[in-house]
């Protein structure tokens, strides 16, 4: 069985790499085929009632895909009627009927098996508000829809189970999971985790901003803040607690910088590819409204595990134990090439499927190539200065470096294991983490379509507008507790969609440009990840290190508070979101930074020496006019932050000198404690 669902993973990736060179089919076969190869592995993969495993699929796991199957091949026979017909008026058959319940039945039910009930239960309170319209109270009440009007709408268009989110998914989502598959195949998770060492192990704090810097890295590529967490988790934690972080704080920075990867470019998670479809964008635009956004919220948590490790006295790890910066780039840096390449091919114009098959090739040889790897920038650089075809330049520098390498014996040695063993696995692992994705597009599919047939969308746009009184800020504080708590258990993807049809329309009616309130209702369906009660990447972080859910997740929020405010900031000012002239993005840049900083400063109570009480409040208020694009509210931080400085640095006399003292004792007493940890640590192992 595992063999036979091994050769299925490897057939749908390497379909999708096809399709992705030559060209999708008709669009309800192309995303058809997509389902049928997810749900054909997500039933077989997911046992019903699996505990284990290893647990085999049973009669009714197989009757699911025989049904789900033959729900979609049922499209494909009467392919002709299905694009004829007229929708809501063309009386549905029997089978027609019955095969489109099955279908929304077992959609529901693989988003259950991969990714959990709050998709689902979503889903089904939507069936049952288009269901039981005139049953509801005056606010929800409607005329109401038959069942058979709600499967048309489901089922035999293009507006529901295989609608934009599932399209997204068979599109670009796989692919740039695919990438993600041969990088990390290609050691390129080790790479990322030793240029952060060598980068900043050895300084205050050192393991946790190689968390930081290693978990962003890696979040560019794993999509997935709890995946990332699992992969990052197991060496970072342990790292962090044995130097000295509490274990609340080591699990909470892992889960801020691992949910993090979503919003960092060049590759963020699926969720963006779905915002560029909706807003009709190339995906490389939704990139750069994103950068400064993520940059901010990196350098926050960057600073404040900075600000924690210099207030409890925390030092770096010894040089001598930390991989040296040269030997990481020159020995394996050509393995970030494959990353060059997309994000080149992007800004040329290539789509993001071309740019990520094509990263998705180079990713696949890297390896097998080594340091000539590095020559490859060399094609590039050609090819920047004599523009031609790219791809045939791209594929002519492949078939080279491919060349001189099997005219080596080290290069024909490893031929074999990269064709019988690198190749398959990553296939097969690329096939397996998109599942999780196409179930719950499919099932979110469900929810736009339900929302597009009842114009649901339009009673929630007059409800917010009406619980906010047509005021902007009550708008937004309500979308981000409704985005919050939507994105409770629910991943990034479900969760912006759903969130995107329901809330966007709302922002956009009271004047917010559609970039800014779509990014604005991104943001939140990411950070719901780090926000008790249900946060999944602290849960996930905390099993790792041991530690009490709420004191992590309470920390994490500390960590990530950047992620709360900077959606606010970029709503009123779109220079954040690279939206302006290059003197409004530089400045919004450097005031913002040293927002971010003051903030950091402000929660953790440190600058260039503990603060006291008076000193966090201005650095709280600094940091709030920083972020805030504007030269009246620049000049009034820099002011506010410049008298901390000047207190810091001269005033010490108006400090209490019995908090100054007892803070310097708490401080060595932490740095002694610490030091003995250190020793007994390495005394034990």
């Amino acid at each position: 069985m595992g063999t036979l669902l091994r050769y299925v993973a490897i057939g749908m990736s390497v379909y999708h790499l096809y399709v992705g060179a030559s060209g999708p089919p008709e669009a309800l076969i192309f995303r058809g085929i997509h389902l049928s190869f997810a749900v054909t592995l997500i039933f077989l993969w997911y046992p019903f009632g699996a505990r284990s495993p290893q647990t085999r699929p049973g009669i009714p796991d197989w009757a699911c895909v025989l049904v789900s199957l033959s729900s979609i091949g049922y499209l494909f026979l009467r392919y002709d009627y299905v694009m004829t017909r007229l929708a809501y008026v063309t009386p549905l058959e029997r089978w027609d009927l019955l095969l489109g319940v099955a279908l929304t039945v077992l959609a529901l039910e693989a988003a259950r098996r991969t990714i959990g009930p709050a998709l689902p239960i979503t889903a089904l309170v939507f069936l049952a508000y288009a269901l039981l319209g005139p049953y509801l109270p005056p606010p929800l009440r409607h005329r109401g829809f038959s069942l058979e009007l709600v499967i048309d709408q489901l089922y035999l268009t293009t507006d529901g189970i295989f609608g934009i989110p599932l399209a997204v998914s068979a599109t670009y989502v796989i692919l740039f999971v695919l990438f993600g598959a041969f990088l990390e195949k290609s050691g390129t998770g080790q790479l990322f985790m030793d240029f952060a060492s060598a980068l900043a192990g050895h300084t205050p704090g050192g393991p946790g901003k190689v968390s930081c810097i290693s978990s962003g890295l890696f979040g560019t590529i794993s999509g997935s803040a709890v995946a990332n967490v699992m992969v990052d988790g197991w060496l970072t934690i342990p790292l962090m607690k044995r130097t000295g972080f509490r274990a609340h704080f080591a699990a909470a920075v892992e889960a801020v910088a691992s949910t993090g990867g979503q919003i960092m470019p060049p590759v963020m998670g699926a969720a963006a590819f779905v915002m560029a479809e909706f807003l009709g964008l190339p995906y490389i635009t939704i990139a750069k409204h994103a950068a400064i956004p993520a940059l901010l919220y990196y350098l926050a948590l960057y600073f404040a595990i900075h600000f924690e490790a210099q207030r409890t006295g925390l030092r770096g790890l010894p040089r001598e134990e930390l991989p040296s910066l040269r030997t990481v780039v020159v020995d394996r840096g050509h393995l970030f090439v494959p990353v060059f390449i997309i994000v080149y091919l992007m800004l040329v114009g290539y789509t993001a499927p071309m740019a990520a098959l094509w990263g998705t090739l180079a990713a696949a040889l890297s390896t097998w190539v080594g340091r000539l790897g590095w020559l490859y920038l060399l094609v590039l650089l050609v090819e920047f200065i004599l523009p031609g075809n790219i791809l045939v330049v791209l594929g002519l520098g492949w078939v080279v470096l491919a060349a001189i390498r099997l005219a080596t014996p080290q290069g024909r040695a490893g031929l074999k294991p990269l064709l019988t063993k690198l190749f398959p696995d990553a296939l097969e692992d690329g096939a397996r983490n998109t599942l999780a994705v196409a179930a719950a597009c499919a099932c979110a599919g469900i929810v736009i379509g339900v929302i597009a047939l009842t114009g649901a969308g339009l009673q929630f746009t007059s409800l917010v507008l009406a619980a906010a009184k047509d005021s902007l800020i009550p708008a937004l504080t309500l979308t981000m507790i409704a985005g919050i708590i939507l994105g409770m258990g629910m991943p990034t993807t479900p969760a912006y969609i759903v969130q995107a049809a329901l809330l966007i329309p709302a922002l956009i009616k009271l004047g917010v440009l559609p970039i800014a309130a779509h990014m604005f209702v991104f943001y939140f369906a990411i950070i719901s990840a780090i926000t008790p009660p249900v946060a999944m990447a602290v849960y996930a972080a905390a099993g790792i290190g041991k530690t009490n859910l709420w004191a992590t997740g309470l920390a994490a929020m500390r960590l990530g508070a950047t992620g709360f405010i900077v959606p606010f900031m970029f709503v009123y000012g779109t220079s954040l979101l690279f939206i302006g002239s290059w003197l409004d993005v530089i400045t919004t840049i450097v005031f913002s930074g040293l927002g971010v900083v003051c903030l950091s400063a402000a929660l953790h109570g440190w600058l260039t020496k503990p603060t006291v009480w008076w000193e966090r409040v201005l650095l709280g208020i600094a940091a709030f006019l920083l972020i805030k694009p504007g030269l009246p509210t620049d000049i009034l931080g820099l002011v506010l932050l410049g008298m901390v400085v000047a207190s810091q640095k001269f005033l010490d006399i108006l400090r209490p000198p019995i908090e100054a003292k007892g803070m310097a004792e708490a401080r060595g007493l932490v740095v002694e404690l610490d030091q003995a940890k250190i020793e007994r640590a390495k005394q034990e192992g």
